[in-house]
């Protein structure tokens, strides 16, 4: 069983910065990508930005050059460091990561439980 732990959220004006932060802990074999997505109310939840363990990176436009996701891989731990915060940036940020599990070497995703971001105008 793999858990996430989701942090950092909270309630910024805009223009602000906020750091979300991302712990994956149990049976980690490895991990390969981890991300992050988000989901405000009456819309699909989207891909915000995601990292590969190698460290390539991959952001949606709409936070191109405001937002820069980074990993710890020792500690197994994503980040999504959030500047310029505008209010349509306000949504439950969620965390995702594709564990290679140690059980059966078998590759499965996982969902963090999500951390509130609202950004106030």
């Amino acid at each position: 069983q793999v858990q996430l732990v989701e942090s950092g959220g909270g309630l910024v004006q805009a223009g602000g910065s906020l750091r979300v932060s991302c712990a994956a802990s149990g049976s980690i074999f490895s991990i390969n990508a981890m991300g992050w997505y988000r989901q405000a109310p009456g819309k699909q939840r989207e891909l915000v930005a995601s990292i590969i363990s190698g460290g390539s990176t991959n952001y949606a436009d709409s936070v191109k050059g405001r937002f820069t996701i980074s990993r710890d891989n020792a500690k197994n731990t994503v980040y999504l460091q959030m500047n310029s915060l505008k209010p349509e940036d306000t949504a439950v940020y969620y965390c995702n990561a594709e564990v290679v599990v140690t059980t059966t070497l078998a590759e499965v995703g996982y969902w963090g439980q999500g951390t509130q971001v609202t950004v106030c105008s």
